[in-house]
């Protein structure tokens, strides 16, 4: 097979989450599609950002935007404020069945759309990174279910599921190294009557797929 030294497409997708004091994230995700054989002045097919502010405490998304930076139509830019309706979606349930409801097909823009699938999990991980933050720092963390965002995402967060048995077995997330051990190990810690240096602690936290 042989093919040429360009793309003939290329499509790039970013997201980044920032802390908003202790309470709260925005998280913004960028799509850009280009042709990268093209002249400048037409290699920019897609330029478009959708943003979010969520609150910790419960996931729910406060305040959203979406700006089209570089489109193909005059008119697409009309369809920006449908994606306001993404305010009072919690992220850790439901998420994917009302972004799909409110804004797939010709209900919205599907450029917009897959930014707003994409920030779902982004989202959950952002959250639980600022949550690990704040308990590295001392302070109160923001962790309304142990799970909230993960269950039924794969195989690990399966209902009968490694992650959920870890756990059970007294597996505190945020503590020990990456990867994970193996059940295994948990198991046989949370048997043993004395702690084991580097033993994972009795803290709180939320879950890191």
């Amino acid at each position: 097979m042989t093919r040429s030294e360009l793309p003939l497409h290329r499509r790039t997708i970013t997201v980044s989450a920032y802390r908003e004091g202790d309470d709260e994230i925005s998280v913004e995700a960028e799509l850009l599609d280009d042709r990268p054989w093209a002249e400048p002045s037409a290699a920019v097919i897609h330029s478009m950002v959708l943003a979010v502010r969520v609150r910790l405490a419960d996931m729910v998304i406060v305040a959203a935007g979406a700006d089209m930076r570089g489109f193909p139509h005059a008119e697409c830019p009309l369809i920006t404020p449908v994606f306001d309706g993404l305010v009072g979606l919690s992220v850790a349930a439901g998420y994917n069945r009302a972004i799909q409801e409110r804004f797939r097909g010709v209900s919205g823009c599907s450029h917009l759309y897959e930014l707003a699938r994409v920030l779902g999990p982004a989202v959950v991980q952002a959250g639980i990174s600022a949550n690990a933050g704040l308990r590295m720092a001392g302070r109160p963390s923001h962790d309304p279910r142990a799970t909230a965002g993960v269950l039924n995402s794969c195989h690990i967060w399966a209902p009968d599921g490694v992650g959920l048995r870890k756990l059970d077995a007294g597996w505190r997330p945020g503590t020990g190294p990456r990867p994970v051990p193996e059940l295994r190990i948990f198991e046989m810690s949370s048997q043993d009557p004395e702690p084991e240096a580097g033993r994972a602690d009795s803290s709180g936290g939320s879950v890191t797929p």
